[in-house]
């Protein structure tokens, strides 16, 4: 599973996920894009599952879409 990891996620989690394929928000030099842009760039690179602990996410995201 390809797993995407934002910034406020701790970094101990990603070892947590060990068998997965785990990505941060600094390994993709995405650290400053806000979240409809990493969203829509986390889709468009193929990850599977976003973590974050950003709770207004939610807002930003289009479900009603393919």
């Amino acid at each position: 599973m390809l797993i995407f990891l934002d910034n406020n996620v701790s970094r101990g989690l990603a070892r947590a996920l060990a068998g997965h394929a785990v990505t941060e928000t600094r390994e993709r030099g995405w650290a400053t894009l806000k979240n409809g842009d990493l969203l829509t760039a986390a889709e468009q690179a193929g990850f599977e599952v976003l973590v974050t602990s950003d709770k207004s996410i939610k807002y930003q995201q289009n479900l009603a879409g393919p």
